[in-house]
């Protein structure tokens, strides 16, 4: 028997050549066919349809752009597909969709598995990264031997079903907001005339993480107790947009920041943490 890959971008071509390292048989497909007649260079076999990829399939994974695409197709291999062949599907995807595949393929008993990740393609390749997963424990249980070789941590979060999908977006919002707040870094560096590369060593020394620790923690339980208050926070991000305004490259994080700090100074909360910018999100 042989296993189905359908959609093979840049982390579903990485995790087929990650299978055919460990020497399992894998039938691919893709919406653009030569992505997938590219991955015959190491061995597996590309096909013309999804229906040929799953005719047989002992497991069925999928990685492809958005809830649109797993359901057409989950649409195209449903008279297909053996109802107990089991489904994986890695896509970033919505948790309301997801909670629908969940509910809508369980009433049909196919087992079925959210599985996205945090995994660049070479991560894909060499099987390193993380692998969330959510929804029945009885699937997740049925199929963590043939998850956990594709993946250096493999996390089930609980039975819940948009749990994974919900994670999977936390944690893409972290690395946006880290970029852009790199892109403002580098953009103030110009304006000052340091190498990105020479203010960027900063963060050798300064372990900006440990504010999701800390601060994250006391916001995340609507602790705003100062121990960096907003108007001070405030006065900072002036310093940094009189400083970026000397250059001539735009700021993506810091202008919106701004605004928002200067609401809810109005508010009366400038004597508050910096964290109270969560007030909203966390107030009963």
């Amino acid at each position: 028997m042989h296993i189905a890959f359908l959609g093979t971008g840049l982390i579903g071509a990485g995790m087929v050549q990650g299978m055919r390292k460990r020497g399992e048989r894998v039938r691919v497909w893709n919406r653009t066919s030569e992505k997938a007649r590219a991955l015959e260079s190491v061995g597996a076999e590309a096909t013309a349809t999804p229906i040929e990829a799953v005719r047989g399939a002992s497991r069925v994974h999928i990685a492809v752009s958005d809830d649109a695409a797993v359901d057409a197709i989950l649409a195209a291999i449903d008279t297909t597909l053996d109802a107990k062949t089991p489904i994986i599907d890695h896509t970033t995807a919505s948790p309301a969709g997801t909670a629908v595949r969940y509910e809508r393929l369980g009433a049909r008993g196919v087992p079925f598995l959210h599985a996205p990740v945090f995994m660049s393609p070479q991560a894909c390749r060499e099987s390193s990264g993380i692998m969330l997963a959510s929804g029945p424990r009885a699937n997740f249980e049925a199929l963590e031997p043939a998850l956990r070789p594709m993946t250096g941590n493999l996390w089930w979060i609980g039975e819940r079903p948009d749990l994974a999908a919900s994670f999977k977006l936390f944690g893409n919002t972290m690395i946006f907001t880290i970029t852009g707040g790199v892109a403002d870094i580098l953009t103030l560096a110009r304006s000052l005339g340091i190498s990105g590369e020479q203010a960027l060593t900063l963060f050798q020394h300064h372990k900006a993480a440990s504010t999701i620790d800390i601060r994250g923690a006391k916001m995340a339980q609507g602790n705003f107790t100062p121990s960096f208050e907003l108007a001070m926070a405030r006065k900072d991000i002036r310093l940094m947009l009189e400083a970026a305004a000397q250059g001539d490259a735009p700021l993506t994080v810091l202008p919106a920041l701004a605004k928002r700090f200067d609401e809810l100074i109005a508010q009366g909360h400038g004597g508050d943490d910096v964290g109270v910018i969560a007030r909203d999100a966390v107030k009963k």
